[in-house]
């Protein structure tokens, strides 16, 4: 996975994390990548520092945290691309990670092959089963038109293959 800074036309700054530089631009040329503030599609790679690895002759410090530096750790700000993200939205983007992966546990990976699999279901030609994979803005959008219940997955969701 590539994570690239992100931003729009008016200046908002956001993430987007890919399976690669391609990857990156097909979705932006078919109108995919959108920044989640304002909506705009002109969406560019914004400079980004270079992630610099530590030297193989230097050590991490390594410290025990105490339960209560733990607490006070959940309580301070985290860093995002336009200002510190509260804790309670940290600890909700936690739990909405949780929910996504207990709800992804009994699902198959169909890959580009959902809006035909969620169609073949919902027409009684295959099993119903839980799946998930991926499907264009277009796809999507008719498979709703068509009346097929379909939802997008609150986070990105790696393909099998792709994970290390």
């Amino acid at each position: 996975m590539i994570v690239y800074d992100l931003a729009c036309e008016a200046g908002h700054r956001f993430e987007g994390w890919f399976r690669s530089s391609g990857d990156f631009a097909t979705q932006s040329d078919t109108g995919l990548v959108v920044c989640p503030q304002c909506g705009s599609q002109s969406v560019a790679k914004a400079p980004m520092a270079p992630a610099v690895g530590r030297k193989a002759n230097q050590k991490a410090a390594v410290r025990n945290k105490t339960e209560a530096d733990r607490v006070q750790d959940d309580e301070k700000p985290r860093d995002i691309a336009n200002g510190p993200m509260p804790p309670q939205v940290a600890r909700a983007i936690e739990k909405l990670a949780e929910a996504q992966k207990k709800a992804l546990e009994n699902s198959t990976w169909v890959g580009t092959q959902f809006a035909e699999q969620s169609r073949a279901m919902h027409y009684g030609e295959r099993e119903h089963r839980p799946i998930h994979g991926q499907a264009s803005l277009e796809e999507a959008q008719d498979l709703l038109d068509e009346g097929v219940s379909v939802a997008p997955l609150p986070l990105p969701v790696a393909p099998p293959d792709d994970l290390n």
